[in-house]
């Protein structure tokens, strides 16, 4: 058996791996794999950046989806000022105050986490972008895992704009111009058994299941086994089969894949919107903690770009 299984995928690589990069004056870039994640050299996030070492960092993060910084021994403030960089508005995450903590202090910006023996799940187990249900879902994410397994613990990301490129065109033709509702409840009630407060929901959103990304003007694929419910336009037996078939169009295909290895003072970013990640529990029963800080711009995703931006 190929392992690229038709024409389509061929295609898509050879585009994404053989597309103009032009060089980095600023920053080290090492690519993990050649459709996602790169590792970052040269920068001290301890310290405030130039806008062109910034920029660079920016466009690393377009072009790779997923970035990883080490030898990072930042503060939580230097965490919250570099994602600030990405977008003044950080997210407040709906379950931060009720289930998430660091050191006993609640910080709305800064949701954390700790994964041990007594654990009944752990954020993030499962492919998904982060609450994609939002009306304007998160577009950076930035974590720093806090403690670290002796072994396992890695974060792994697909690449969504390849996912979508690696359909057939009838396929493609199918999809586009379909919308998904994306509903919290599936993964915080469902999934980690936690309930709003009395006389509130969790945000229930629709969402194009082709969308544009605003920066790169590429077409990724937004639908995720952990928040999409149904597709708006089929019957649910229809997106059923269709929703099923796209999840395991992206848990099955490795070459859109990487798996990201946690070392102390590392400090991953990813694009939340043209990328999904999985936090892999392989590591029971030691500890994993984690602390995330999200940049989100008011902006939802779009079928299509606006004319004017199009036209650039």
């Amino acid at each position: 058996m190929s392992f690229y299984r038709d024409f389509n995928d061929k295609v898509a690589i050879e585009a994404w791996t053989t597309s103009t990069r032009p060089a980095y004056r600023t920053i080290e870039v090492k690519r993990l794999t050649p459709t996602i994640g790169a590792e970052i050299g040269g920068v001290d996030l301890g310290r405030d950046l130039s806008d062109e070492q910034f920029a660079e960092i920016h466009r690393a993060l377009d072009e790779n989806l997923a970035i990883v910084f080490r030898d990072q021994d930042i503060t939580r403030e230097d965490h919250k000022r570099f994602a600030r960089r990405f977008g003044n508005a950080l997210h407040k995450h709906e379950l931060a105050a009720t289930r998430f903590k660091h050191d006993g202090v609640f910080d709305p910006e800064l949701l954390a986490w700790k994964t041990g023996r007594d654990s009944r799940f752990t954020a993030g187990d499962g492919w998904h972008p982060d609450v994609s249900c939002d009306p304007s879902p998160i577009a950076v994410s930035l974590l720093r895992v806090t403690k670290t397994p002796p072994i396992g613990g890695d974060t792994a990301f697909a690449n969504m704009y390849l996912a979508y490129e690696f359909l057939s065109d009838p396929f493609k033709q199918l999809l586009d111009g379909l919308t998904a509702i994306h509903d919290g409840s599936l993964a915080w009630t469902a999934g980690y058994g936690a309930k709003p407060d009395p006389g509130k929901t969790y945000p229930q959103t629709e969402h194009p299941v082709v969308a544009t990304h605003p920066r790169t003007g590429r077409k990724f694929l937004y639908v995720n086994a952990s928040f999409t419910s149904h597709i708006v336009q089929l019957t649910r037996k229809e997106s059923d089969a269709i929703l099923q078939h796209l999840y395991h169009h992206i848990e099955g295909q490795l070459a859109l894949q990487t798996r990201v290895h946690w070392q102390s003072n590392s400090l991953l970013v990813w694009d939340n919107w043209a990328s999904q990640h999985h936090a892999v529990w392989d590591y029971y029963p030691e500890e994993r903690w984690g602390e995330r800080v999200s940049v989100v711009t008011g902006e939802a995703p779009q079928a299509r770009l606006p004319i004017a931006e199009a036209a650039e």
